[in-house]
């Protein structure tokens, strides 16, 4: 046999297959399903070690002073973000081999793994503080790292101290360029909201609404034409202006890409919300109302994060302000030449 690389010696299974110990034998009980349980967790991190790689790969194109249309960078990101959503996919459904575990087979080995918890991954708190989702955001924010080991709890802590993805995204839809060259705009021209397709286009938004609908409009005009809205929303009112336009004017070949990434982001929480909203079904299905092994509230904090923990809520907020394609302010010939890649 030749000297090359071998296939267990390169997957190091030596290390991986000898990594799963069993409290209930060290105990000389036995429980069959703890072996699938530790191995289920085991593959939820190796994959949250691939998400937070294509992740930090993502901020570090985005993080890039300029990102050109017609460079390969949009379509890497893309790329990676796709696969992102498919990883985080097979993570619900990991959770239907975990359900073959019954409730009784759990209580098996339960209690055997206090104070341990899927509270205490570290990977999966890093992933959400790296995609934008705060301290203050959180569900539970009082007890979120108390049981976390001193250097996990500084390793995340750091992390929120850096720029998030969705921060790079945002500096990305601030340097969208089209609202600040006259010459695209021969109807006149002004800054920010009292850009003249602004003004048109509030108005157009404003004769589609029902009158039920007013408070519609009220949070239009805070959160896309006012100049002032409060750091709470996350998004910049210049940021989520360009982000409207891209979802608006998605047909031109210069928007595809952008309009990816955007649909990204948000198949991202949505993914994340599935995981969630299954975990939460799963978890009172295993224990009902016991608390967590780690102590917390089990269900209840599951439930509480599942409504709270939408990090790119301000892409899905848009959908509220958009026209039919037909009402839509048409383009200057100019801009749409710019849009369709011609110089």
């Amino acid at each position: 046999m030749s000297n090359g690389i071998y296939y267990s010696d390169y997957l190091q299974l030596d290390k991986i297959l000898q990594a799963q110990t069993l409290e209930s034998d060290k105990a000389g009980e036995h429980a069959h399903d703890e072996m699938l349980f530790i191995v289920i967790h085991q593959s939820y991190e190796l994959w949250f070690k691939q998400i937070l790689y294509e992740v930090k790969s993502v901020m570090e194109l985005l993080s890039k002073p300029t990102i050109s249309d017609n460079s390969p960078d949009l379509f890497i990101i893309n790329h990676r973000l796709n696969r992102v959503v498919v990883i985080l996919d097979v993570l619900v459904h990991q959770i239907d081999i975990l359900e073959t575990m019954t409730p009784l087979d759990f209580l098996d080995f339960r209690n055997r793994l206090r104070p341990a918890s899927g509270f205490q991954s570290v990977q999966f708190k890093e992933l959400e503080a790296l995609l934008g989702l705060r301290m203050h955001q959180r569900y539970g924010k009082e007890y979120y790292t108390s049981q976390l080991r001193p250097e996990d709890k500084q390793r995340i802590e750091q992390i929120e101290n850096t720029k998030s993805l969705r921060q790079l995204v945002n500096e990305w839809l601030e340097r969208m360029p089209f609202f600040d060259e006259p010459s695209l705009w021969p109807q006149g021209w002004g800054a920010g909201a009292a850009h003249p397709f602004w003004q048109t286009y509030r108005a157009l938004y404003a004769s589609s609404l029902m009158p039920e609908e007013s408070y519609n409009l009220e949070q239009f005009d805070l959160l896309v034409m006012s100049e002032n809205a409060s750091a709470d929303y996350g998004m910049t009112p210049r940021a989520r202006r360009a982000a409207l336009f891209i979802l608006l004017y998605r047909d031109y070949p210069l928007f595809q890409l952008p309009f990816q990434l955007i649909n990204n982001l948000l198949e991202i929480d949505n993914t994340l919300s599935n995981w969630r909203y299954r975990h939460l079904n799963m978890v009172h299905r295993m224990i009902g109302t016991r608390t967590g092994t780690g102590g917390s509230t089990g269900k209840d904090y599951l439930f509480g994060a599942l409504q709270s923990h939408y990090i790119f809520k301000e892409f899905a907020a848009l959908t509220s302000f958009m026209i039919e394609r037909g009402k839509l302010p048409a383009l200057s010939p100019e801009l749409c030449r710019r849009l369709g890649f011609e110089t």
